[in-house]
């Protein structure tokens, strides 16, 4: 029976993608591990490997489709011994409704496929038999097999909790099976457990596209409607989450930027030829720091009723790309140095620009930093990146009138404001990390001590 071959999930949070380009071609032989389709997700392009072995049978989804839903089938591979012939008439299981966290448990054999038919026209709540091949370990999380093993694990009788996986991401592939057979290790018992079919989603009514903006008295000729891209869509749906559902407020101050502005002139005529230090690399040096001096800003809430302290400082700076922004990660910015932060600040920005990014490369920040300055806006506030608990917004620094010593002067000076979750950062706590974060940047000298 043809292996399906599933939209992989290629971060948590992923939903849907773009298939962007096939590497392979119907006829190809395919090799666990090869490269055979690049998707594009809410923030990168990346490349997928195969999990199975055999011969790209039928492409499923053509090239440049979007808003692919993950788990849903985007093209069947041959097993050893078959040919084209075995596609004629096979209807692709994961096809009616694929979610998230489902991948591993579509794959069963033709007798099950027809029983749930069966009794799919017998009741609308219907049960389907649940191989050993397709078990949950104790925490509910599906066990990572590829279809074809599942198969071979059930017509071997192997449990495959019991098995390691030397797949990709720890999966439990062919060769898996082939020694665990062979080694006698695995044996489970006969046991089924009864699983209930989902709903099918009943199609939608079609909807006039310009209904939305018509209901408000605008007219459909003095507008146009644009697709969102998965950035866009993605951004919506995360923000409005932690707007409405973190409980956030805002601290600002005013930073004077004199003494900044003459250490970065010094540090740029003493660092190596081609890296040049911006002001955006000392903000993000002074916030590494000013974490490591106030641990307790350096947080994040965990649903359950928790708090995660994290021993490393690592700064995600929004970067503006087509369609949305990312937030690329400077790791442990307070043990870097300034040359390092600004050489790997503009690699991240430029790939990030491009859509090279890795996962864990944009994923995982501890805090988050949004400069504005050079747009000109005076100061603003950021809606928090969870599940970080604090975001700095940076706006620009302009010459203003300040009272120096009694007296009437003028100075360089920025606003930042600081948007923290009440729910691990407290007033006190965040004002700490502002005067921590303050002191660093106008009197820049200590940042090296």
């Amino acid at each position: 029976m043809p292996i399906e071959i599933l939209m992989p999930a290629l971060s948590p949070t992923m939903e849907e993608g773009t298939l962007s380009k096939w590497t392979v071609k119907e006829g190809d032989t395919v090799s666990s591990g090869d490269v055979i389709a690049e998707i594009e997700t809410d923030k990168a392009t990346m490349e997928v490997e195969a999990v199975d072995e055999g011969v790209m049978g039928k492409i499923l989804v053509e090239e440049g489709s979007e808003g692919v839903k993950v788990n849903a089938p985007i093209g069947l591979l041959l097993e050893e011994g078959e040919d084209k012939s075995a596609l004629d008439g096979y209807t692709p299981q994961g096809a009616e409704g694929a979610s998230s966290g489902d991948a591993d448990s579509k794959a069963s054999d033709d007798k099950a496929q027809s029983d749930d038919k069966a009794s799919e026209a017998k009741s609308d709540a219907s049960a389907k038999s649940e191989t050993p091949a397709a078990q949950s370990d104790e925490d509910g999380d599906r066990i990572k097999a590829s279809p074809l093993a599942r198969r071979m694990a059930k017509d071997a009788g192997l449990d495959l909790k019991a098995l390691d996986g030397s797949g990709p991401k720890g999966r439990i592939v062919k060769r898996d099976i082939e020694e665990a057979k062979e080694s006698g290790v695995g044996k489970a018992d006969d046991k089924a457990a009864a699983k209930s079919d989902a709903a099918k989603p009943q199609p939608s009514k079609p909807v006039d596209e310009h209904e939305p903006l018509a209901q408000y008295g605008i007219s459909a000729d003095r507008y146009e409607i644009k697709k969102a891209d998965n950035i866009t869509k993605i951004s919506a749906k995360r923000l409005s989450e932690s707007f409405r559902d973190i409980p956030h407020f805002p601290l600002n101050v005013d930073c004077r930027l004199d003494a900044l502005l003459t250490f970065r002139k010094d540090i740029n005529a003493k660092t190596p030829e081609g890296v040049k230090v911006s002001v955006n690399d000392i903000l993000i040096k002074a916030s590494g720091l000013a974490l490591k001096k106030v641990p307790q800003a350096n947080a994040s809430w965990i649903e359950d009723g928790r708090i995660a302290l994290h021993k490393h400082a690592d700064v995600s700076v929004a970067v503006a790309i087509e369609g949305g922004l990312i937030t690329p990660i400077i790791k442990d910015a307070d043990q870097k140095g300034l040359a390092q932060i600004s050489a790997e600040m503009k690699d991240l920005a430029t790939r990030a620009r491009d859509r090279k990014l890795k996962p864990e490369e944009y994923q995982g920040g501890t805090f988050s930093l949004s400069n504005l300055g050079m747009f000109g806006i005076a100061s603003f506030s950021s809606i928090i990146n969870p599940p970080q608990g604090m975001i700095l917004s940076v706006g620009a620094g302009e010459e203003r009138p300040v009272i120096t010593d009694g007296a009437l002067a003028k100075a360089t000076v920025m606003t930042v404001t600081l948007t923290c979750d009440h729910r691990v950062v407290d007033g006190a706590n965040g004002a700490r990390w502002l005067s921590a974060f303050k002191g660093f940047i106008e009197d820049p000298i200590t940042m090296l001590m």
